[in-house]
Protein backbone atom coordinates (compact mmCIF):
# COMPACT_ATOMS: atom_id res chain seq x y z
CA UNK A 1 0.00 0.00 0.00
CA UNK A 2 1.05 3.65 -0.58
CA UNK A 3 1.64 5.76 2.74
CA UNK A 4 2.43 8.93 0.26
CA UNK A 5 -0.62 10.91 -1.60
CA UNK A 6 -0.72 13.86 -3.37
CA UNK A 7 -3.58 16.32 -2.72
CA UNK A 8 -5.04 18.78 -5.44
CA UNK A 9 -2.51 21.63 -4.32
CA UNK A 10 0.30 19.28 -5.10
CA UNK A 11 1.12 18.81 -1.52
CA UNK A 12 2.60 15.17 -0.33
CA UNK A 13 1.15 13.68 2.37
CA UNK A 14 3.30 10.94 4.36
CA UNK A 15 2.20 8.83 6.72
CA UNK A 16 4.32 7.93 9.55
CA UNK A 17 3.91 6.01 13.04
CA UNK A 18 4.36 8.50 16.00
CA UNK A 19 5.35 7.92 19.52
CA UNK A 20 4.22 9.61 22.55
CA UNK A 21 6.40 8.91 25.79
CA UNK A 22 5.95 10.51 29.14
CA UNK A 23 8.17 10.68 32.14
CA UNK A 24 6.31 11.29 35.32
CA UNK A 25 9.12 10.90 37.84
CA UNK A 26 12.10 12.86 38.64
CA UNK A 27 15.30 11.24 37.53
CA UNK A 28 16.57 8.72 40.02
CA UNK A 29 20.34 8.10 41.18
CA UNK A 30 23.04 10.80 40.70
CA UNK A 31 23.40 12.73 37.28
CA UNK A 32 25.56 11.37 34.18
CA UNK A 33 28.85 12.94 34.18
CA UNK A 34 29.99 14.25 30.88
CA UNK A 35 31.51 11.90 28.73
CA UNK A 36 33.92 13.89 27.16
CA UNK A 37 36.16 16.52 29.11
CA UNK A 38 34.88 19.66 28.02
CA UNK A 39 31.31 18.71 27.69
CA UNK A 40 28.72 20.83 28.93
CA UNK A 41 25.19 21.87 29.14
CA UNK A 42 23.64 24.96 30.17
CA UNK A 43 20.07 26.97 29.74
CA UNK A 44 21.11 29.67 27.15
CA UNK A 45 18.96 32.03 25.27
CA UNK A 46 20.72 32.24 21.63
CA UNK A 47 19.29 34.55 19.37
CA UNK A 48 16.55 33.72 16.29
CA UNK A 49 20.37 33.72 14.06
CA UNK A 50 21.83 31.35 16.43
CA UNK A 51 19.16 29.31 17.16
CA UNK A 52 18.42 28.60 13.75
CA UNK A 53 22.35 27.43 12.50
CA UNK A 54 22.50 25.02 15.21
CA UNK A 55 18.63 23.80 14.59
CA UNK A 56 19.55 23.12 11.15
CA UNK A 57 22.68 21.53 12.12
CA UNK A 58 21.15 18.90 14.16
CA UNK A 59 17.72 18.89 12.38
CA UNK A 60 18.27 18.52 8.91
CA UNK A 61 19.51 14.56 8.72
CA UNK A 62 16.05 14.35 10.65
CA UNK A 63 13.74 16.34 8.68
CA UNK A 64 13.10 19.41 11.53
CA UNK A 65 11.43 22.02 9.78
CA UNK A 66 8.87 23.10 12.25
CA UNK A 67 11.15 26.38 13.71
CA UNK A 68 11.71 27.11 10.17
CA UNK A 69 8.21 27.32 9.03
CA UNK A 70 7.65 29.88 12.04
CA UNK A 71 7.67 33.49 10.89
CA UNK A 72 10.40 35.30 12.68
CA UNK A 73 8.73 37.32 15.47
CA UNK A 74 7.03 34.48 16.20
CA UNK A 75 10.10 32.50 16.52
CA UNK A 76 11.61 35.36 18.16
CA UNK A 77 8.91 35.84 20.72
CA UNK A 78 9.28 31.96 21.36
CA UNK A 79 12.59 31.97 21.97
CA UNK A 80 11.93 34.87 25.10
CA UNK A 81 9.50 33.69 26.07
CA UNK A 82 9.56 31.85 30.07
CA UNK A 83 7.75 29.39 28.29
CA UNK A 84 10.43 28.17 26.82
CA UNK A 85 13.61 26.10 27.30
CA UNK A 86 16.72 25.59 25.49
CA UNK A 87 19.58 23.53 26.72
CA UNK A 88 22.58 23.62 24.65
CA UNK A 89 25.50 21.19 24.52
CA UNK A 90 28.52 22.68 24.17
CA UNK A 91 31.65 20.51 23.17
CA UNK A 92 34.97 22.63 24.15
CA UNK A 93 32.37 25.64 23.44
CA UNK A 94 31.21 25.12 20.20
CA UNK A 95 27.16 24.13 20.42
CA UNK A 96 27.03 20.37 19.52
CA UNK A 97 23.41 19.51 20.59
CA UNK A 98 20.11 21.36 21.80
CA UNK A 99 17.17 19.74 24.03
CA UNK A 100 13.99 22.08 23.44
CA UNK A 101 11.05 22.05 26.50
CA UNK A 102 7.97 24.07 25.73
CA UNK A 103 5.25 24.82 29.00
CA UNK A 104 8.45 24.56 31.55
CA UNK A 105 6.51 26.99 33.59
CA UNK A 106 3.69 24.53 33.91
CA UNK A 107 3.53 21.09 35.41
CA UNK A 108 2.91 19.47 31.94
CA UNK A 109 6.39 20.31 30.17
CA UNK A 110 6.45 19.13 26.22
CA UNK A 111 10.07 17.96 25.15
CA UNK A 112 9.92 19.24 21.71
CA UNK A 113 13.13 19.07 20.30
CA UNK A 114 16.13 16.93 20.76
CA UNK A 115 19.54 15.97 19.16
CA UNK A 116 23.24 16.48 18.32
CA UNK A 117 25.26 17.60 15.70
CA UNK A 118 25.69 14.43 13.56
CA UNK A 119 29.77 14.44 13.60
CA UNK A 120 29.49 13.74 17.59
CA UNK A 121 27.01 11.21 17.29
CA UNK A 122 28.16 7.72 19.06
CA UNK A 123 29.75 9.36 21.86
CA UNK A 124 27.66 9.52 24.64
CA UNK A 125 26.71 12.80 24.56
CA UNK A 126 22.65 12.66 23.61
CA UNK A 127 22.08 10.59 26.93
CA UNK A 128 24.13 13.03 29.28
CA UNK A 129 22.56 16.41 27.33
CA UNK A 130 18.66 14.75 27.83
CA UNK A 131 19.89 13.57 31.31
CA UNK A 132 21.13 17.44 32.21
CA UNK A 133 18.48 18.85 30.84
CA UNK A 134 15.49 16.77 32.19
CA UNK A 135 17.32 17.46 35.79
CA UNK A 136 17.02 20.85 35.28
CA UNK A 137 13.38 20.81 34.19
CA UNK A 138 12.43 18.48 36.73
CA UNK A 139 13.93 20.93 38.86
CA UNK A 140 11.61 23.90 37.87
CA UNK A 141 8.20 21.61 39.66
CA UNK A 142 6.91 19.35 36.27
CA UNK A 143 4.87 16.61 37.69
CA UNK A 144 5.38 15.16 33.76
CA UNK A 145 7.03 15.57 30.84
CA UNK A 146 6.36 14.24 27.38
CA UNK A 147 7.11 14.32 23.74
CA UNK A 148 6.36 12.26 20.60
CA UNK A 149 9.01 11.09 18.24
CA UNK A 150 8.45 9.35 15.15
CA UNK A 151 9.96 7.35 12.21
CA UNK A 152 12.12 9.67 11.02
CA UNK A 153 13.90 10.95 14.19
CA UNK A 154 17.07 9.08 14.99
CA UNK A 155 16.82 4.89 15.16
CA UNK A 156 17.98 5.09 18.33
CA UNK A 157 15.90 7.79 19.67
CA UNK A 158 13.29 5.71 21.50
CA UNK A 159 16.19 3.53 23.08
CA UNK A 160 17.83 6.57 24.64
CA UNK A 161 13.81 7.89 26.13
CA UNK A 162 13.33 4.82 27.66
CA UNK A 163 16.92 4.83 29.06
CA UNK A 164 16.41 8.28 30.47
CA UNK A 165 12.89 6.93 32.31
CA UNK A 166 10.10 7.80 29.15
CA UNK A 167 6.90 5.27 28.56
CA UNK A 168 5.18 5.06 26.16
CA UNK A 169 1.45 6.10 26.37
CA UNK A 170 0.22 6.21 22.79
CA UNK A 171 1.36 5.42 18.93
CA UNK A 172 -0.69 6.38 16.11
CA UNK A 173 -0.31 7.24 12.34
CA UNK A 174 -0.39 10.53 11.57
CA UNK A 175 -0.38 12.34 7.87
CA UNK A 176 1.83 15.13 7.64
CA UNK A 177 2.77 17.44 4.68
CA UNK A 178 6.33 17.16 2.83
Amino acid sequence: MDDNKADISGATTVRLLVTYMEMRAKLAGPALPPPIAHAAVASERPDAATFLSLYRAVGEPLRWDQRLRMPAMELDDFLKSPSTGLYILRLEGRAVGLCEFDCIDTPDVELTHFGLVPEVYGRKLGPFLLDSALRAVWGRGSNRIWLHTDEWDHPKAQDTYRRAGFNVFAQKLEEIEV
